[in-house]
């Protein structure tokens, strides 16, 4: 696979974090705090090994079944139609992991700030990001909105992921005005998940009614 700048700059965030997991692990307190709550409170902690390696690896494995998973797709073929959106979301992806992994690191280097606060306009740009692949995203087993009737028809597939293209920007949208009223955003951001969750099967089935009808 002949690499392009886009899966450089994913394999660069990969090795930066496990660099920074190496390079902190001395300065790290034996407990580290992993999880924060709704309002921003810590609520999990870890032992240091885990506190700093766990993320480097969860984005290294991701990236290698992201990139490696679709040629095991009956529909590989498939990719080359939106590779380069494809190549973006992955890298969106791991920069989403990463931004989140600095977050913890700061915190637990002894910053003092919102958690939740922080991470809602990532949690914004990620499904702005994920948008285009969507209205780009061919017929496939891995990526997209397999539902039963997508899966089952090229033009079901099309309508349905062009929808929701534009429900993942509205969603993006109103997830990084979320900034704006923090204490309510992860209850909005699951609303409108379970929202567009439920559309997306619902029109994916209409269609495919329609159509054999």
């Amino acid at each position: 696979m002949k690499l392009k700048l886009i899966n450089i700059l994913t394999i660069f965030l990969v090795i930066a974090s496990f660099v920074l997991a190496i390079g902190l692990y001395a300065h790290f307190p034996d407990k580290v705090a992993s999880h924060w709550d709704a309002a921003g409170q810590v609520n999990g902690f870890m032992s240091k090994a885990w506190g700093l390696f766990l993320m480097p690896v969860v984005g290294l494995v991701m990236v290698l079944l992201l990139y490696f998973l679709p040629k095991l797709d009956p529909l590989k073929q498939n990719y080359e139609k939106f590779q380069k959106e494809f190549d973006y979301f992955i890298f969106g992806i791991m920069l989403f992991l990463f931004y989140i992994y600095l977050l913890t690191i700061f915190w637990n280097l002894g910053s003092v700030f919102n958690m939740s606060k922080a991470i809602v306009p990532a949690i914004g740009m990620l499904f702005i990001i994920i948008a285009p692949l969507l209205r780009k995203a061919k017929r496939n087993y891995f990526v997209g909105i397999r539902t039963p009737w997508t899966l089952a028809n090229d033009e079901v597939w099309n309508k349905t992921h062009k929808l929701a293209a534009i429900l993942f920007y509205v969603l993006g949208l109103i997830t990084l005005l979320g900034f704006f009223y923090d204490k309510y955003v992860f209850y909005v951001f699951l609303v409108g998940i379970l929202l567009v969750v439920i559309i997306l099967f619902v029109y994916s089935y209409l269609l495919y009614r329609g159509i054999k009808k």
